[in-house]
C-alpha cells in the first residue's frame, strides 16, 4: 500500500487517465477519491458513475446528458455526469459493465473531451479527469469481444492494482482500531475486542476484503454478543460444506512492539518487492520512488535476502 501512496502522488498533479484494478471490497473508491483530493482538481467535484447500476438503455443519458423530447419521459433537458464533472473528476466505477455501443462512444469522448447529448446536435466540452475501475479480468473480456482493446488502453495510461486483504494482513490490526474507533463514536459505545477475537480477525479468508472486515467491526459493536456471533459465524458451514478442521491457535508468546516490528519488516520486503520488479530493478529508480538513499535501499536489499530475478 506504501507502494501505491507513491504511485499517487507522482501521478496526482497530472491529468493522465487511471485504471485501479482489485477485487470487490480492496478499497478501490478510496484510492480513487485520494487521487482527486491529491490532484488540482481538488477544488472540483468529485462525481462517481456505478456502471453496473444503471441500466444499459439508460447509461448514456446518465453519463452524457439527454435534451427535452430526446425519448419518452425526457419532459425536459439534463446535463450528464461528464457535465457535472467539469473541472473536477469523473470515477467511472465497473467500468467492465459498460455496454459496447456506449464503450465506442466513451473512447471519443476520451480523446478530445466533446461529446453531445443525447437527441442534441451541438457539441459539449468539458475539462475533467477521468478515473475507471473493475474488479473483473478485461483481458479476458477483450479476449471474449466484451471490452474494446482500444479503449483499454485509452483507459489504463496509469494501473494501480490493489492487493486484496489476504495478501496483505498486517493491516488488519490498523484497520480494526480504525473501524472500532469510528463506530464505537458513531453508535456511543465503549466496545473493546478480546484477544483471541483479534487472532480470529488475523486467519480469517476475508473473502469481501476490507469492507467485510468494515461490517464485521460494525455488527460487533453494535451487538451485545457481537464477538460470539462472529466466533460462531466460523464454525457454521459455508456453500453446504463443513469448514476445514482449524488448526489450533498458538499461545502468544511474543509482545506487542516484537510483533509490530515483525509486522513492518514484512510489510517493508514485500514494498522492496513490488517496487524492484515494477522498475525491473533499476536501483535507482526504486530508491527515488521509495524516497530513500541508494545506499539504504541497497542495504535494505541484503537484508530482506533479495535478488534480481536473473540471479534467482
Amino acid at each position: 500500500m506504501r507502494a501505491i501512496r507513491t504511485v499517487i502522488e507522482n501521478i496526482a498533479d497530472t491529468d493522465a487517465t487511471v485504471l485501479i484494478r482489485g477485487e470487490s471490497g480492496v478499497g478501490k473508491d478510496l484510492v480513487a477519491r485520494a487521487l482527486h483530493a491529491a490532484s488540482a482538481r481538488r477544488a472540483g467535484p468529485f462525481v462517481k458513475v456505478n456502471c453496473a447500476a444503471i441500466p444499459g438503455e439508460l447509461l448514456e443519458s446518465e453519463l452524457f446528458g439527454h435534451e427535452k423530447g430526446a425519448f419518452t419521459g425526457a419532459h425536459r433537458r439534463k446535463p450528464g455526469q461528464f457535465e457535472y464533472a467539469n473541472s473536477g473528476t469523473v470515477y467511472l466505477d465497473e467500468i467492465a459493465e459498460l455496454p459496447l455501443a456506449l464503450q465506442a462512444k466513451l473512447l471519443h469522448v476520451l480523446q478530445d473531451f466533446r461529446f453531445t447529448r443525447v437527441g442534441g446536435n451541438g457539441a459539449i466540452e468539458v475539462d475533467a479527469r477521468v478515473i475507471a475501475a473493475t474488479n473483473r479480468d478485461l483481458e479476458q473480456a477483450m479476449a471474449r469481444g466484451e471490452f474494446r482493446e482500444d479503449l483499454y488502453y485509452r483507459l489504463n495510461v496509469v494501473e494501480i492494482h490493489v492487493p486484496p486483504l489476504r495478501e496483505r494482513r498486517e493491516e488488519i490490526p490498523l484497520l480494526v482500531a480504525t473501524f472500532l474507533a469510528r463506530f464505537n463514536a458513531q453508535y456511543g459505545r465503549h466496545k473493546e475486542l478480546a484477544p483471541e477475537t483479534l487472532a480470529r480477525l488475523m486467519e480469517h479468508p476475508w473473502s469481501g476484503n476490507v469492507r467485510e472486515l468494515e461490517n464485521a467491526i460494525r455488527r460487533m459493536v453494535v451487538l451485545t454478543e457481537g464477538e460470539q456471533a462472529f466466533a460462531a459465524s466460523l464454525a457454521r458451514p459455508r456453500n453446504g460444506q463443513a469448514p476445514a478442521a482449524a488448526a489450533p491457535t498458538p499461545a502468544v508468546t511474543e509482545g506487542l512492539r516484537e510483533i509490530a516490528r515483525r509486522a513492518a519488516r514484512a510489510a517493508e520486503r514485500q514494498a522492496l518487492v513490488e517496487v524492484l520488479d515494477r522498475v525491473h530493478w533499476n536501483r535507482a529508480e526504486a530508491s527515488r520512488i521509495l524516497k530513500v538513499s541508494y545506499k539504504t535501499l541497497l542495504n535494505k536489499i541484503a537484508e530482506c535476502g533479495l535478488t534480481p530475478p536473473s540471479h534467482r
